[in-house]
């Protein structure tokens, strides 16, 4: 299930890129049109930002732009930033694998097998998704 952080982040992703202009967009913009509480938008374009989607401008004229084309923005690097793994289980994770502690064989664990199957289908469509699939 996703997190509302996850959720709020790719709407604003999609706001900032629909609007794709030469001004950036300011926050309070995207809180009273995506209707997400400001504070809360401003940790999770933080979280953007330091994930290297996003880049902002102080002032007057302020916000957050991408800092590359939303067909270059792939569905997977906005999850990872935003909920960590894409894997239900840390045994099968490809970036964060832990082995777990309940579990003497992963090879023979009908559950681990599953849980493979399952990230290798989201991640094929997570990375074969790009922002620009929402913009329109």
């Amino acid at each position: 299930m996703l997190s509302k952080k996850t959720k709020y982040g790719l709407k604003a992703l999609t706001y900032i890129a629909k609007k794709q202009c030469e001004e950036p967009v300011s926050i309070s913009e995207i809180a009273k049109e995506e209707q997400i509480s400001q504070k809360y938008l401003e940790s999770i374009l933080l979280s953007l930002k330091k994930g290297g989607i996003l880049s902002s401008k102080k002032g007057k004229s302020g916000g957050y732009y991408l800092l590359k084309l939303p067909e270059d923005i792939s569905m997977s690097k906005i999850i990872r930033i935003l909920e960590g793994p894409i894997a239900m289980l840390p045994c099968v994770s490809l970036n964060f694998y832990e082995k777990c502690d309940d579990c003497p064989d992963e090879k023979a664990c009908s559950v681990h097998k599953l849980m493979i199957q399952v990230r290798d289908s989201t991640l094929k469509i997570l990375e074969n998704t790009t922002l620009s699939d929402y913009v329109n």
